[in-house]
């Protein structure tokens, strides 16, 4: 074969490239489509979207398309244009091949087939998009197909002037659906079993996909970690986000990587700063941050990108960022109600999503209404049960569960319906519901009648029984209409619902979580910190069920909270904390709390006897401290400030300064003897003593209210 019969080694490339092309057939057809109709039903086809979503790739389909059905295409990059009129001109002339001083326009006028005009990377030609859409383009040929592509959204003239409205088709383009982008990894020779962990990094990324592929075409045996592969981040970083103005930018798009959707208030706690206007809308302005309905959220390959590249390149402030946001999220949580409660609860939840127990929930939770939509959204929403559905909600029960198990769930809805939740789809049936027994408002004999009360109420009498103002639940039943308790939509919005109550819930002292299939949700539950509790188990109907159980005494739900986020920013292993070697809690009965709150008033100023008091093992303590295996010498401390704000509060009072006086001159700054604390206030001693006894009843109140969690 001789020399000039050999290919070009450009129509070689074309070939590779067109080899590892998959997908995009809607947008290829449309293209098509286009070019073949006798009378083009678009003039300007406009594709957007984020770096690296393979853009050019698809210009280069399009051109081998035009290439198949002999129609004349120029291309020309923005990138390589001065943003002028005389110089997109001349790369127009250059790109057709004719003489400087030929009029391009009317060269393309004089050709007598259609002709396609392409112009990538047209954000770098934001300067020129007047001109081109009011002086270039309407001089065009009408048989002339304009392809415009950039990662910016046309922008408002294009979409109001009723000319352009009629004349321009917009494509935004985003990721490769995970079959398409199976394909391709299969395509570059990824091995099997390594393509869930790349798509799931991935998200169908056509860049990443690539760049990943390139990995394993230099090492086939690579296992795949996202975490592991920073110059893999850092080059996605590169293309997402190619310059900066400052700091304050680059941390409020680090900002917006950690959280599910971002607003200006959210982004003002994150960043410490009391106006962040300018930086919000900046963040809007961005190619690959969209705008929903609850504020803006990045692209999930951009959020990958950013979070894991912060996280390997500066640990301490990811962790810093995560509890800026899981403060904001905790707060909205406390501070609002049903709809946008729920959706501050999805939000908190969202921190959590890199765990591997938590991410098939977020995931489910993410399809239901999309990453930037509010928590109302999709097919399921949650509502109070209603009269009418009662009959529904038991048939469910047998179904799943046996009619010994629904004759119990009848009888709880009948004692406590007010207690379930149930899940609706958009026409308004029923996908699942969650009815959460209150033990403490139960019946001695109704408690009988149920094998899981029964269970659950013998363990809380050995573990330590309920005092005045506890409460103990139990998500007594728990299912999807179908699926039961399996991993689904429902089963999300049913943890969503438990985190609720575990915040929201005044004085919950215990709460019991029973499942048909224990060991399937160990892993959950386990991250959870919701350790298994065997004495509660219990069977009904011939089937025997595993329950978990959480002491909120023990570990109160702030702790509770900021373990699990020591978790996810420490990437912590699964497993139940080891059990503390710290002293166990102590739970008092009221009687018993009042006098221990005497005898830590008596020794107040003295340490050691202090530090063998009964409330540096309580609840009041334990829920001061993030730390449950705290020192004893840390808990004498911390209760020494909770008497001391016990004591001050009466002070704000005109009418309880006096019973704060008598406090303060007895146990706080002691005088010699009462008598002398009762000359030092210059009052009659039996008038000291009866201050005296008001003022303590007064800060056990206090401290009383809050070791049962009632509100204070």
């Amino acid at each position: 074969m001789s020399r000039g019969s050999h290919r070009r080694l450009g129509d070689r490339l074309t070939a590779a490239r067109h080899r590892n092309f998959v997908g995009r057939t809607a947008e290829i057809a449309l293209f098509g489509d286009a070019l073949a109709a006798q009378n083009l039903p678009f003039h300007i086809f406009y594709v957007f979207g984020p770096g690296g979503v393979g853009k050019t790739a698809l210009l280069g389909e399009f051109a081998r398309l035009c290439r198949r059905t002999a129609t004349s295409s120029i291309y020309l990059d923005g990138r390589d244009i001065d943003p002028s009129p005389e110089s997109f001109l001349a790369a127009v002339r250059s790109a057709m091949g004719i003489a400087p001083r030929d009029d391009p326009l009317e060269r393309i006028a004089s050709l007598p087939e259609r002709h396609v005009l392409t112009v990538d990377t047209y954000e770098a030609m934001a300067s020129l998009d007047g001109w081109l859409r009011d002086a270039f383009l309407p001089q065009l040929p009408e048989d002339v197909l304009v392809v415009l592509a950039g990662r910016d959204p046309p922008s408002t003239p294009w979409r109001s002037d009723p000319g352009w409205q009629s004349l321009v088709r917009v494509m935004p383009l985003r990721n490769l659906s995970r079959d398409h982008a199976g394909a391709y990894l299969v395509q570059r020779n990824v091995p099997s079993g390594q393509h869930n962990a790349v798509l799931n990094f991935t998200n169908g990324h056509p860049l990443a996909l690539s760049l990943v592929a390139d990995l394993f075409a230099q090492d086939p045996a690579t296992q795949f970690h996202a975490e592991e592969a920073p110059d893999l981040v850092a080059t996605l970083l590169h293309h997402f986000v190619q310059k900066v103005p400052g700091p304050a930018h680059r941390t409020a798009l680090e900002a917006c990587a950690l959280v599910r959707v971002t607003t200006e208030g959210l982004l003002g706690q994150m960043l410490a700063m009391p106006d962040v206007n300018e930086l919000f809308e900046w963040l809007r302005g961005l190619s690959f941050v969209e705008s929903g309905q609850g504020g803006l959220f990045p692209h999930d390959l951009a959020r990958q990108a950013l979070a894991a590249d912060l996280r390997w390149r500066n640990p301490d402030w990811f962790t810093e960022l995560h509890g800026r946001a899981r403060a904001y999220h905790i707060r909205r949580v406390q501070e609002t109600h049903d709809v946008e409660q729920q959706a501050a609860l999805i939000d908190l939840i969202f921190l959590h999503r890199d765990n591997q127990a938590v991410r098939p929930f977020f995931e489910l939770l993410r399809a239901r209404g999309g990453a930037g939509e509010t928590a109302e959204s999709g097919a399921a929403s949650t509502d109070l049960a209603r009269p009418g559905d009662m009959s529904t909600l038991i048939r469910m029960v047998a179904r799943h569960e046996g009619d010994d198990s629904a004759k119990v769930a009848e009888r709880w809805l009948v004692q406590q319906p007010q207690d379930t939740l149930v899940f609706r789809e958009s026409d308004d049936s029923i996908a699942g519901f969650v009815l959460v027994l209150a033990l403490d408002r139960a019946g001695g004999e109704d408690i009988d009648a149920d094998p899981a009360a029964k269970a659950a109420w013998d363990y809380l009498q050995r573990q330590g029984p309920l005092r005045a103002g506890e409460r103990a639940t139990v998500f007594r039943f728990w299912m999807a209409s179908e699926g039961y308790q399996s991993v689904s939509l429902v089963q999300g919005l049913v943890f969503v619902e438990a985190v609720r109550h575990y915040l929201t819930t005044p004085g919950l002292a215990v709460s019991f979580f029973p499942c048909a299939d224990p060991d399937f949700w160990a892993p959950m539950f386990a991250y959870a910190d919701i350790p298994r509790a065997p004495e509660a188990d219990f069977e009904i109907g011939g089937r025997r069920y595993g329950v978990y159980a959480h002491d909120w005494r023990s570990v109160p739900p702030m702790v509770w909270l900021d373990l699990l986020a020591e978790r996810e920013v420490a990437a912590a292993p699964l497993e139940r904390r080891p059990e503390s070697s710290a002293e166990p809690l102590v739970v008092l009965s009221e009687p018993d709390f009042a006098e221990a709150v005497r005898d830590a008033l008596r020794s107040y100023d003295r340490l050691e006897a202090l530090r063998s008091n009964p409330l540096v093992r309580s609840r009041i303590v334990l829920q001061r401290t993030s730390r449950s295996e705290a020192t004893s010498a840390e808990r004498t401390t911390l209760l020494r400030e909770l008497i001391l704000e016990a004591a001050g509060s009466l002070r704000e009072s005109a009418r309880d300064a006096k019973l704060y006086r008598a406090l303060d001159h007895t146990y706080l700054h002691p005088a010699p003897t009462q008598e002398a604390a009762a000359e030092l206030l210059d009052l009659p001693f039996s008038t000291y003593r009866r201050h005296l006894r008001y003022g303590i009843a007064r800060v056990t109140d206090y401290l009383w209210s809050r070791e049962i969690g009632a509100p204070g």
